[in-house]
């Protein structure tokens, strides 16, 4: 049973892309739903898709398609947990900086939804710092 499944998600993320697979499937949760539409939008993400039943017939999927550039990198290069379980970390619009020089972004759990640090900064709406990707 997984305690943390944003924590999961984004490892798996990162593991498949790391070994250059381009599809990932987790367990359905509106929650991964809203980060991954996210992730699409920063670019890191290729196409997200809801499967109603896995192979056994038993419960929805999430199926992520990971984006490769033309040379077959992968985009998402890592991922850090800022918030976990243990350690809950919340944050005002004005504490926002640059992840890796510009090139990456923080995802923050707002009232607003699911935002990008840039995004939750011109709302200025703060929230919990979910984790970092680049």
């Amino acid at each position: 049973m997984v305690t943390d499944r944003v924590g999961d998600f984004i490892i798996r993320l990162q593991n498949a892309s790391a070994v250059g697979k381009r599809d990932v499937q987790v367990a359905y949760s509106g929650y991964l739903l809203a980060i991954a539409h996210k992730l699409k939008e920063l670019g890191f993400i290729e196409s997200v898709e809801v499967k109603e039943k896995d192979s056994a017939g038993i419960r929805k999927n999430i199926l992520v398609t990971l984006a490769y550039n033309d040379q077959g990198v992968p985009r998402l290069q890592g991922v850090r947990r800022v918030s976990k379980p243990g350690r809950r970390l919340y944050a005002p619009h004005t504490s926002a900086h640059r992840v890796r020089g510009g090139v990456g972004a923080r995802l923050i759990s707002t009232s607003a939804g699911i935002l990008s640090d840039k995004e939750a900064q011109t709302q200025k709406i703060g929230g919990e710092n979910l984790f970092e990707i680049w």
